[in-house]
């Protein structure tokens, strides 16, 4: 059987996951044959370590800085490109992969706004080429089963739906130490992470949004609200600073970030530990957004990202009753060793647990509740990360309830968070179609 061939574009931490799976999991049906980065350092890191060590002795990989990405496809040949570099630069290699001759994985958001959307659509247009985005909370078995039993009608025709997701305090304020704390690399967290729960509820409804009104402020990171709460100490970023060995909030570097970013700064100038509590800081971390679907469906969705545990919750009302599912992700967050620098007390930290079994209630009308059983997915994302390869690399296709994206519906995910940016800078209701088109 002919091996199907991959190249890479983006060596962060993301990127390993999809390298694992070519490389170890699925390398007797595929084979990495170029890896392409803006940073030589981490495409080093990457054949001496990564692929040696995580890979299993995988060998060698060729490498290529960002200009020659042309180089790289005519080289190596690959059947497929992986897109998981800076989102800002996500249609820059789909669209040249798809140019060349390739199709394209691309991580999501599939991009950050509306021209760079329209680009990639007129371009797979134009090539045929296939063009999925990995949406692996798809794949999760406790929201597939929403999925199944949205599709049999347990409710009756949906009418509403209250989606609240909860980031907490570790992995909330990453997304402030990283470049996605600039919203001109991300489009923020309604474009960089709410994609994922938006495709969910495109997809739970089997529709599209129409229309999006959206608010959404810097409440609780940066420098100012820091000072508002009566901080007048502050770093740049954790390494090297004593006054982050004392914040609960600085990133203390791992192992394998030292080797990937640390080390490799001298060539891309890239800090992966900055303070949460800086300057220039462009993304919301509260964000409220009503949308209204194409099936007349209306959603209230709310985002907050600074908060004691992390997980989700979602009520679906229908016409024949209501079902809320709920999942805890993480339990509440264990603090560090002194929380007083920003205003925190020492007395006020838990560590507290909290169940991590997520349920599923149907409640139909004049019916008692009924709680339904959930398998429990293995590995990350509540096993969605694990499916989801499976379905991109181990030749799975049965695909009943149409867990695989493609870039369409890569397009309506962001085309709320997109809709709800441009709704937070004008205060107005912004209609989807005069986003891009089809």
């Amino acid at each position: 059987m002919r091996k199907t061939r991959y190249a890479l574009v983006g060596t962060g931490n993301r990127a390993t996951m999809y390298v694992k799976a070519v490389c170890l999991t699925y390398r007797d049906r595929a084979e990495l044959v170029g890896i392409c980065d803006v940073n030589p350092g981490r495409m080093e890191y990457y054949n001496r370590e990564f692929l040696k060590v995580d890979c299993e002795g995988y060998p060698d990989v060729p490498t290529y800085t960002s200009d020659r990405f042309d180089e790289m496809i005519a080289e190596t040949r690959p059947d497929v490109v992986i897109v998981t570099s800076m989102d800002r630069t996500h249609h820059i290699y789909g669209c040249r992969a798809m140019e060349l001759g390739c199709d394209v994985i691309s991580e999501k958001p599939m991009t950050v706004d509306a021209e760079k959307c329209q680009q990639i659509i007129d371009t797979q247009k134009a090539t045929g080429k296939n063009y999925r985005v990995t949406f692996n909370y798809r794949y999760a078995p406790r929201n597939t089963e929403v999925k199944r039993l949205l599709k049999e009608k347990i409710i009756g025709e949906v009418t509403t739906v209250n989606f609240e997701w909860l980031l907490d305090t570790s992995h909330g304020a990453d997304y402030f130490r990283r470049w996605h704390r600039n919203k001109a690399n991300s489009g923020g967290l309604l474009v960089h992470k709410s994609t994922h729960h938006f495709d969910l509820v495109n997809w739970w409804l089997d529709s599209t949004p129409k229309s999006v009104f959206a608010m959404g402020d810097l409440k609780f990171y940066g420098r100012i609200n820091a000072e508002r709460r009566g901080a007048t100490r502050f770093y740049q970023r954790s390494e090297g600073s004593e006054l982050a060995a004392h914040d609960p909030f600085a990133y203390k570097l791992s192992p394998r970030d030292r080797k990937l970013y640390l080390d490799n700064e001298k060539y891309d100038g890239y800090q992966r530990d900055q303070s949460v509590f800086g300057d220039n800081i462009s993304i919301e971390d509260n964000m409220s957004v009503m949308v209204r679907y194409r099936n007349n469906v209306v959603m209230n969705y709310t985002l907050c990202a600074h908060c004691p545990w992390e997980g989700y919750r979602v009520c679906f009302n229908g016409t024949e009753g209501r079902l809320e599912f709920n999942v805890v992700e993480k339990p509440v967050t264990k603090a560090g060793e002194d929380m007083s620098v920003f205003g925190m007390r020492e007395e006020d930290r838990t560590a507290g647990d909290k169940p991590e079994i997520p349920q599923i209630i149907v409640q139909k009308h004049w019916m008692a509740p009924r709680k339904y059983e959930i398998v429990k997915g293995q590995g990350a994302h509540g096993g969605g990360d694990m499916n989801l390869l499976g379905h991109l690399f181990g030749g799975v296709t049965d695909d009943p309830l149409g867990h695989a994206a493609d870039f369409r519906a890569g397009a309506n995910s962001i085309a709320v968070g997109i809709a709800g940016n441009i709704s937070m800078r004008t205060g107005k209701l912004v209609d989807v179609d005069d986003l891009f088109h089809f």
